[in-house]
């Protein structure tokens, strides 16, 4: 039984891993900043309370684990907001960029103690924040923090790797959630997690720092 820890799990992909981790016999940590009764109960160790845009709320989550060692971190938690040139909003940028970037290289960096050789960390990332996969513009907070998070994930997996752990940066996919306004044209979370934890299972230290879909297609950058 492998321990994960996976931030943002209130609802969403981070509810669906949670619930499958679960199921398969895995050992799950929830973190949130307040949890939905449908999380609640799940049964799953729940964190709740957490900022992870907070020095001082990311440092209590460290301390609340004890001595719990972590598997696997999923940094999950993500905010998007649409922004657009005609309509910037700096504020929201910078938001964006407190949450979906630094937010989770804040997030690794306190738990890093709780990583051990064979351990894996994991960035949910965006297609939208491939260079050259955008073809229509806008969303510039988004678009920007997803770069900048990508860019966190490559720098890990080489600063990682001579510690024997390995870092995957992930796009689930277009999913059915409350992000993407349950878009008919999107895939179920649990499709997505079941794929997402398909490519967590194949990472090593050989391929550590590949952006992939859910699907196992690796993405340009």
């Amino acid at each position: 039984m492998a321990t994960y820890l996976v931030t943002g799990a209130n609802r969403g992909i981070g509810y669906e891993y949670c619930r499958q981790l679960q199921q398969r016999g895995d050992s799950a940590i929830a973190v949130c900043r307040t949890a939905t009764d449908e999380l609640k109960a799940l049964g799953v160790r729940l964190e709740e309370g957490i900022d992870i845009t907070s020095d001082a709320s990311v440092a209590d989550l460290h301390k609340r684990l004890g001595e719990t060692q972590i598997d696997v971190l999923i940094n999950n938690a993500g905010i998007v907001k649409r922004v657009t040139l005609e309509h910037l909003d700096f504020d929201s940028i910078r938001e964006q960029f407190e949450v979906n970037a630094l937010g989770a290289l804040r997030v690794t960096q306190v738990l890093l103690p709780r990583l051990k050789s064979g351990a894996k960390v994991v960035l949910m990332t965006s297609r939208m924040g491939s260079i050259a996969d955008n073809t229509s513009g806008g969303s510039y907070g988004y678009r920007m923090s997803k770069v900048a998070l990508s860019m966190a994930g490559k720098s890990l997996a080489h600063d990682l790797k001579p510690q024997g752990i390995a870092v995957a940066i992930l796009h689930p996919g277009l999913v059915q959630t409350r992000m993407t306004n349950f878009t008919a044209n999107g895939i179920t979370p649990e499709v997505a997690v079941q794929g997402l934890l398909a490519r967590i299972n194949q990472l090593t230290l050989e391929n550590t720092g590949t952006f992939w879909h859910s699907n196992g297609e690796i993405l340009p950058w």
